[in-house]
């Protein structure tokens, strides 16, 4: 399953050139991981407020690949998809296109802590990215 978020691009969101500012990337990703997992029904506060945490993911790594860039007043989608689930981890595959145009693409590795560790998924959280992974 492919989860999509569609996204204008705002003067606020470009440098000098009128182009997309290469960090602005990184909060496209991560509002589009954090809506795809809403759209699970995996709610952020509550797994932060749950007993025996908080809970929280954390990017452990990130690889992003450029190609071309986003302008201001562009609409854009980030699609975002859950490509394994480890134990405590997962890593999320994303694409931002204008269109059917690839303009960015991610490979981000996530880890699932609690009191600064590495903790296990629960079964339901499990089953939910595992959905995502595999409908």
């Amino acid at each position: 399953m492919t989860a999509t978020l569609p996204i204008r691009i705002y003067y606020e969101d470009t440098d000098f050139s009128g182009f997309v500012y290469h960090a602005r990337y990184l909060h496209f990703f991560e509002r589009a991981r954090t809506e795809a997992l809403r759209d699970l029904g995996v709610d952020h506060r509550a797994l932060f407020e749950a007993e025996g945490g908080p809970f929280f993911f954390v990017v452990r790594r990130m690889e992003i690949d450029f190609r071309s860039p986003a302008r201001m007043d562009d609409v854009v989608t980030v699609e975002t998809h859950v490509a394994e689930v480890g134990a405590a981890s997962l890593v999320m595959r994303q694409k931002l296109l204008r269109g059917e145009a690839l303009l960015c693409s991610a490979r981000v590795e996530i880890a699932h802590l609690a009191g600064g560790k590495p903790r296990k998924f629960g079964a339901d959280l499990r089953s939910r990215l595992d959905f995502l992974a595999n409908p």
